[in-house]
C-alpha cells in the first residue's frame, strides 16, 4: 500500500546562506535527533566556481520500534542514503533520502527543499514530502506504516527547532551575516563555501558543471504559520491530508480552488479520509454551481413574510468568538412559512443564513488571534407544541437539514437548546436521525429555567450578550415570530411532495361530516407510555374534537368509523355500546372546538393500555357538510423514553 505525506511550508526568518550554515551542523550526528546515530559522507564534490555542491551520505538510524519486532526482523539499525544538491548561485538545496535496508520490501522516499521565500529574500522556506510503499514485510505492514508515520511526524516537529538551535551556534561563532554567492567575487565565494560546508574538503574534485535547474515550488503548498493562525492546530497527518486534497481538487476543477477552511471542513466531515472528502466536496461544488449558490449573498431578496414572521437572526458572538445565531423555533410557524414562500423559499433563506455564517467566520478569524471555524446556535423552544410536528413541514425541514449537512459540514460548533417542553423528545426522535453523529454530540439541552444556572448559557455566552427574551441584558433584534396570516399564503407555494393532502395516495384522509355526524378513529394500545399524535385541518365550518379512553376492549373494532345515517346517526361507537362516560370510558383530552381554516396538532401520552378514540363531531344544524383532512400516528414508548431530553 502506497502512502503519501506532504508537510506545509515552514518559514525560517533568516537568509538562505545563514540557514545553510546552520543546517550543516546537524552532521554527522546531533543530540537533538538521537535516532540518527551517524551520517558518513560517501561522495562529495564542488563545482570549480564554488556555486554547487553534490553530497551523498550513508546514515545509520536506530529505529524506534518494539524490541520484539527488531528481533523478528533481525536488525537493530537501518540505513538510508541521502543525496543533497546545493546551489548557492540559485539559492536552493534539494535533498532526497531513500532506504537501503529492506529496499525490496519497503520503499521510502523523502524529499526536502530549502529555498528563498518568494516574497522576502531575507527569509528561507522549507518543505518536505514523503512516499511510503510497504510491499511485503512479514505480515507487519500496518506496524511498519505506523512506525514510519511516527518518525515522519517527529522529523517535521523538530525541523524548525533544529535550525533555530544551530543558528545560535552560528551566531556564537561570530557569524552574523553571509554575503550571497556573486559572480566575479571568488574570494567571497570561497569563504561562503568554507562556512556552509564547515571546512569539509570534497572527496573528489568536480569541474564546472552545467547548472541544475531549480524545480518550481509547488503552488499548492501552505505556510505552517498560516495554518496555525487561520486554520488552527493540526497534526502532521492532518496537514498532509489538507495539502493532498488541495492539490487534488485543483487538478479536478481546473479553476478556482475552494478556501483552505472549506477543504478542512470537508476533511473533518470524512475523518480526514482524502478520497471520501474529495468525493463529498466534488458533489458539493457541482451543487453550488448548479444552483448558483455563490450569488446568494448578492442577489437574495428577503421576502416580506420572512421579515415579519421568521424568528431567527445573528446575535453577536459566544465566548469562543464564534458568531452566534438565534432561532426562536417555538415561535416559528413552519406551516405558515411553507404555505407563503414554499420549501424552495425556506431553503434559499437557510442557504443565505449559511453563506452569511461563512462570511462572519472569515471576519471573526481576521479580527481575533485564532482561527474561528464554526458558529454557535442558540435555539429557544418556548412555545413548541404539536403544531410543529405537521408532518409535511417536518419532512420539508428534514430535506433542508440533509442539504445543509452535505454542503456545509462542520460549521456548527455548538447548539444550545433552551426551554425544551414536553413535546420536544418526540420532535428530537424524528429529527436527530437525520443529523450527523458528530454534530449531534455538540447539542446541549436545558429544560425549564436551568439555562440561567451554573453550567448553563453563562458558560458559553458572555453575560452582557444574553438576549433579553431569556432574561439577559442584551437587546435582541430577532423577530418574535408568530402565526403567519392566511392572507399571506400563496396558492401552490407548498404541496406535500409525497402526496397532496386531498389525494388518495396521501397519508392524510379526507372526511365530510353532515349534520350531527361523527367520525372516529379507534386506536388499540398495548404499549404503555407510547405517544398518540394527530394533525388535522378544518376546511369548512366548525368541528368539535375529543379524545376518549376505555379500559374495556372494543370488540371487532374497525380502524376508522364514520357514523352517519340509519338508526345510529350521530352516535359514536362508545354510545352504540350503551357505555356511559365516567363509568365505561373517560375523556382524556378536553373537547376542542375547531373553526373553519384552523390547523390543529396535538399529542397524548397513552400511559395505560386500552382503546383510545379520536372523535370529530359536526354540530351543524342546516348547512353544507363540514370538511377536514387528518393524519394520526403512534410513536413507540422506547423512542419516547430513550431520548436524552428531559421534558419539563
Amino acid at each position: 500500500m502506497v502512502q503519501e505525506y506532504v508537510s506545509p511550508v515552514r518559514v525560517h526568518k533568516y537568509p538562505f546562506e545563514m540557514v545553510m550554515a546552520a543546517y550543516e551542523r546537524r552532521f554527522p550526528n546531533c543530540p537533538q535527533i538521537p535516532v540518527v546515530l551517524d551520517c558518513s559522507i560517501t561522495e562529495d564534490s564542488w563545482s570549480s566556481d564554488d556555486s554547487q555542491r553534490d553530497t551523498t551520505r550513508r546514515c545509520q538510524l536506530n529505529v524506534e520500534a518494539p524490541y520484539l519486532l527488531k528481533k523478528m526482523i533481525g536488525v537493530d539499525y537501518v540505513y538510508f542514503i541521502q543525496k543533497n544538491h546545493l546551489d548557492l548561485k540559485s539559492r536552493f538545496l534539494e535533498i532526497e533520502a531513500t532506504n537501503e535496508t529492506f529496499a525490496t520490501r519497503v520503499g521510502v522516499v523523502e524529499k526536502c527543499k530549502y529555498y528563498v521565500h518568494p516574497e522576502n529574500s531575507d527569509w528561507t522556506c522549507f518543505e518536505l514530502s514523503a512516499l511510503l510503499d510497504v510491499k511485503n514485510f512479514f505480515g507487519l505492514e500496518s506496524t511498519v506504516e505506523k512506525i514510519a508515520m511516527k518518525q515522519y511526524a517527529a522529523n517535521i516537529a523538530k525541523g524548525k527547532e533544529l535550525i533555530e538551535s544551530f543558528m545560535m551556534e552560528v551566531h556564537a561563532d561570530g557569524i552574523k551575516e553571509l554575503t550571497p554567492w556573486t559572480a566575479g567575487d571568488p574570494h567571497n565565494n570561497r569563504e561562503l563555501r568554507r562556512i556552509v560546508s564547515r571546512g569539509t574538503e570534497p572527496l573528489s574534485p568536480r569541474p564546472l558543471a552545467e547548472t541544475r535547474q531549480q524545480s518550481i515550488p509547488d503552488q499548492f503548498t501552505l505556510d505552517s504559520e498560516y495554518i496555525k493562525r487561520y486554520l488552527g492546530e493540526l497534526t502532521t497527518m492532518q496537514e498532509s491530508r489538507l495539502l493532498q486534497l488541495r492539490k487534488w481538487i485543483a487538478e479536478l476543477q481546473k479553476g478556482k480552488v475552494p478556501s483552505d477552511t472549506t477543504l478542512l471542513r470537508f476533511l473533518r466531515a470524512r475523518d480526514f479520509n482524502v478520497e471520501k472528502a474529495r468525493e463529498m466536496l466534488s458533489q458539493s461544488l457541482l451543487w453550488r454551481k448548479k444552483h448558483q449558490v455563490d450569488r446568494i449573498l448578492s442577489e437574495y431578496e428577503t421576502p416580506d413574510v420572512v421579515k415579519q414572521y421568521f424568528p431567527g437572526g445573528w446575535h453577536h458572538h459566544d465566548k469562543d468568538g464564534r458568531p452566534l445565531y438565534i432561532l426562536r423555533l417555538g415561535q416559528m410557524d413552519v406551516k405558515g412559512l411553507l404555505k407563503s414562500i414554499g420549501e424552495d423559499g425556506l431553503l434559499k433563506l437557510t442557504l443565505h443564513v449559511c453563506e452569511e455564517g461563512l462570511k462572519l467566520l472569515e471576519e471573526a478569524t481576521r479580527s481575533s488571534e485564532h482561527a474561528v471555524q464554526s458558529w454557535c446556535m442558540l435555539v429557544d423552544l418556548d412555545g413548541l407544541n404539536m403544531r410543529h410536528l405537521w408532518r409535511p413541514g417536518v419532512r420539508a425541514l428534514l430535506r433542508i437539514i440533509q442539504i445543509v449537512e452535505a454542503n456545509y459540514p462542520e460549521t456548527m460548533g455548538r447548539v444550545l437548546i433552551v426551554r425544551a417542553p414536553r413535546v420536544f423528545p418526540i420532535l428530537w426522535t424524528i429529527v436527530s436521525t437525520f443529523i450527523d453523529e458528530n454534530t449531534r454530540s455538540k447539542f446541549l439541552f436545558y429544560g425549564g429555567k436551568d439555562y440561567l444556572q451554573p453550567g448553563g448559557l453563562l458558560d458559553y455566552i458572555p453575560k452582557d450578550l444574553i438576549p433579553d427574551f431569556l432574561g439577559g441584558p442584551c437587546k435582541s433584534f430577532v423577530h418574535e415570530g408568530g402565526l403567519v396570516l392566511k392572507s399571506l399564503y400563496v396558492s401552490g407555494a407548498f404541496t406535500e411532495r409525497e402526496g397532496d393532502p386531498l389525494r388518495e395516495d396521501s397519508i392524510y384522509r379526507s372526511v365530510s361530516l353532515g349534520k350531527g355526524q361523527v367520525h372516529e378513529v379507534v386506536v388499540l394500545n398495548k404499549d404503555p407510555q407510547s405517544v398518540l399524535t394527530w394533525d388535522f385541518d378544518v376546511l369548512r365550518h366548525d368541528i368539535a374534537f375529543t379524545v376518549f379512553r376505555s379500559e374495556h376492549e372494543l370488540h371487532n373494532p374497525v380502524d376508522e368509523v364514520n357514523s352517519g345515517g340509519g338508526a345510529d346517526e350521530g352516535r359514536s361507537v362508545l354510545e352504540q355500546k350503551g357505555w356511559r362516560e365516567g363509568e365505561h370510558y373517560h375523556r382524556v383530552e378536553p373537547t376542542l372546538l375547531c373553526h373553519d381554516g384552523e390547523s390543529i396538532q396535538g399529542s397524548h401520552v397513552m400511559r395505560c393500555s386500552g382503546a383510545y378514540v379520536l372523535q370529530w363531531r359536526c354540530e351543524l344544524l342546516d348547512a353544507p357538510p363540514a370538511q377536514l383532512v387528518y393524519f394520526h400516528e403512534t410513536l413507540a414508548s422506547h423512542h419516547y423514553r430513550q431520548t436524552s431530553i428531559r421534558p419539563t
